[in-house]
């Protein structure tokens, strides 16, 4: 039975005034206290959000129950990734019926070899509420992997080396690292990043020599510049260690010979403020990926391997306005650029002997997502892509290059009785205030009516230039098969129509990325896809700021928003070089330190912007241990939300007490999060099963 919320207690969170004073600006935060994460009264106050949730869709329990079991029964259990060959080997990762983690192995020379297990992360996880592996990397003499984990989900990993050959991890063990690490040619040095303990910046580049203590080990780059961060690893061609550095706005790279671990990394191309290069090495020349000047949408240079320097930069591909230059993949007969035009990928097949024989990979979707992934193999003819679109699960494919041949390895499995010819996608275009055309793309099942009164939820990122491109997913099919028509907003912000899409979304201009979501709920409230009582937006991390903007700015539009994991301090945040990530985002959102982008933050951060208003239903979710977004964000503005606004809709705050950024950490766990966003929305809809 569905409870009457106004009988339930809300939480009350205690007023403790602070004064926050900037550039003679004088803000009042009622509930800074809650950035106290040791505080008692703050566990408190998030158990008491967490009871207050659970009492009030306890009537949705049996709904979230069945949405899990329906989602997991799509997904194929003893599912394995497609296997690629790398030195050797096969590698593959597989999952078993009943497990949450994957088991990482891999096979000698052929499939048919015994199965060698490297790592079981189910084994592994035991006794752990979170677990991640990440950044397995193996040795040339194929005998070593080094790999990271994570136990706590504040992305601070623990590295650790095993030996293959006996199957013993050995006791080395480097503390706070990023997880990702590269072996010089020697099979015995080891590089790898640290993260700045109070920060998280990943600032050091340092080397591990096997049979070493982790206090010998030596330091080999410090990035002193609080905005950037460093990492490294080898190239392609295996020829070159490469330390790179880089901010939003610029890249410097380092290299040496893996042959050599102890000699000293000279400067590919010295910093320079505005300049963004990517590197990759071919025989005894450079490939640059670059905005060198002026490419906004980039383009491709080379030079040789003892002249790196940008004077001596040759174009290979220039710059054009209508295409963005994404990147490349490089094989040993055939160079394979990745690029965008009017927001959509494709890719291109070029020999090197015979540039003019260059091709296009034939896609022939209205709306559809394609991109090259696991190409670690350098002397092959085989380019490995993924295909997929709203409707079509993701495809593995293995395109010959030579004979332009093509083999689909893996089609993505849903179990039960999806059929693709059962749903509609669509691509539309709304127009905003100044007249910019958004891209949105679209899916819902066959036979729904355009009578304004479907529910619809809108999705969307809008920031770093990530580009949110039209994907499949088969837990997105329960949304569909009750009703949804789902929609992806392909907003300023993001880099889906070129550079200059992200360059109009950031900064003095980020209120373009607010107000393209807006001008795409009114043309679709307009064109009757569904109306202001059906319309529900979801956005998380940045996209989550996203939410919290539009909610103060055209509340009336939404009957509901879910934001996971959300900045939505932003001043205050931006202010703080303390907290993770901040000195490293001024390039996105500007420096406060600066008044100008100080008053311009403050004019739409979702919580220095909450007022006495109607607010939509919203569903906050949020980890104790979130290392890019802090708990006391979506905390302190749902404290906020809950004293200012005008009207009792629904106001819930879910922190996960044992997670970060990403949530859950095992495969079935994290349709469980799911789940109780759809049931938020379906319970609205007065849909119950």
């Amino acid at each position: 039975m569905k409870p009457d919320i106004y009988e339930i207690n809300e939480p009350i969170a205690a007023i403790k005034p602070v004064r926050l004073e900037k550039h003679g600006d004088i803000r009042t935060d009622n509930y800074f206290w809650m950035n106290e994460r040791e505080n008692p009264e703050v566990i408190d106050y998030l158990n008491a959000e967490n009871a207050y949730y659970e009492k009030c869709t306890a009537h949705t329990k049996q709904l979230q129950q069945a949405l899990f079991e329906e989602m997991k029964s799509r997904i194929k259990e003893d599912d394995a990734s497609v296997p690629y060959l790398y030195n050797g080997y096969y590698y593959i990762t597989r999952f078993e019926t009943g497990k949450d983690y994957p088991i990482y192995s891999r096979k000698k020379g052929s499939l048919d070899a015994p199965e060698e297990i490297m790592f079981d992360c189910n084994v592994m996880a035991e006794g752990f509420a979170y677990f991640h592996l990440s950044g397995i990397n193996i040795s040339d003499d194929n005998r070593y992997a080094a790999f990271g984990v994570d136990t706590v989900s504040r992305r601070e990993y623990t590295l650790q080396i095993k030996d293959l050959e006996t199957g013993i991890i050995l006791p080395v063990k480097i503390e706070k690292t990023t997880g990702s690490s590269t072996w010089a040619a020697d099979n015995k040095s080891l590089f790898y990043s640290r993260k700045d303990e109070q920060t998280l910046r990943p600032d050091q580049i340092l080397k591990h020599c096997l049979g070493t203590a982790t206090q010998e080990d030596v330091l080999i780059y410090n990035e002193k510049d609080e905005t950037f961060s460093t990492y490294i690893y080898r190239s392609k061609s295996k020829k070159y260690l490469i330390i790179g550095s880089d901010s939003t706005l610029t890249t410097e790279y380092r290299i040496l010979e893996a042959t050599n671990p102890t000699g000293k990394f000279s400067v590919f191309q010295k910093r320079t403020r505005g300049l963004e290069y990517s590197i990759s090495h071919y025989g005894n020349s450079f490939y640059i990926l670059t905005n060198k000047d002026k490419a906004t949408n980039f383009q491709l240079m080379h030079t040789t391997e003892d002249a790196t320097g940008k004077e001596n930069w040759k174009t290979v591909i220039a710059h054009r306005e209508e295409t963005l230059l994404e990147g490349i993949d490089i094989f040993k007969d055939y160079l394979v650029i990745s690029e965008r035009t009017n927001g959509l990928t494709h890719i291109k097949i070029q020999p090197w002997q015979q540039p003019e024989n260059a091709y296009y990979l034939p896609f022939d979707s209205e709306t559809y997502t394609a991109y090259t992934t696991t190409n670690v193999d350098f002397d092959t003819d085989i380019l490995r892509y993924s295909y997929q679109s709203m409707k079509t699960p993701a495809s593995v494919i293995d395109f010959n290059m030579d004979t332009r041949t093509k083999e689909v390895k893996k089609e993505q499995p849903v179990l039960g009785d999806f059929d693709k010819d059962n749903y509609t996608e669509e691509r539309l275009w709304a127009t905003a205030a100044d007249g910019t055309k958004i891209p949105m793309s679209v899916v819902y099942k066959k036979g729904i009516e355009k009578n304004g009164e479907n529910p619809l939820l809108l999705y969307a990122y809008g920031s770093y230039g990530s580009t949110m491109d039209p994907y499949f997913s088969s837990i997105r099919l329960s949304l569909l098969n009750r009703g949804f028509i789902y929609v992806i907003a392909h907003i300023r912000g993001g880099e889906e129509l070129g550079r200059y899409w992200y360059e109009e979304g950031k900064l003095l201009q980020k209120k373009n990325t607010f107000t393209d979501f807006i001008d795409c709920s009114k043309f679709l409230i307009e064109q009757k896809y569904t109306s202001a009582k059906h319309l529900y937006a979801e956005g998380g991390s940045a996209g989550g700021l996203l939410m919290g903007a539009i909610m103060n700015m055209q509340p009336e539009l939404y009957n509901g928003i879910i934001a996971q994991v959300p900045f939505v301090d932003v001043v205050t945040t931006m202010l703080d070089d303390s907290i993770p990530l901040t000195t490293g985002e001024y390039d996105e959102w500007g420096n406060p330190n600066d008044p100008v982008y100080y008053d311009y933050m403050k004019s739409y951060s979702p919580y220095d912007n909450v007022t006495a208003k109607e607010y939509p239903n919203l569903y906050i979710s949020t980890g104790l241990h979130d290392s890019q977004v802090q708990y006391w964000e979506p905390a302190k503005w749902i404290a906020k939300l809950r004293a200012l606004r005008t009207n009792k809709n629904l106001l819930f705050l879910d922190t996960n007490m044992e997670a970060g950024h990403g949530g859950a950490s095992g495969r079935f766990e994290a349709l469980k999060e799911v789940a109780k966003e759809y049931s938020f929305l379906l319970d609205l809809e007065g849909i119950n099963e």
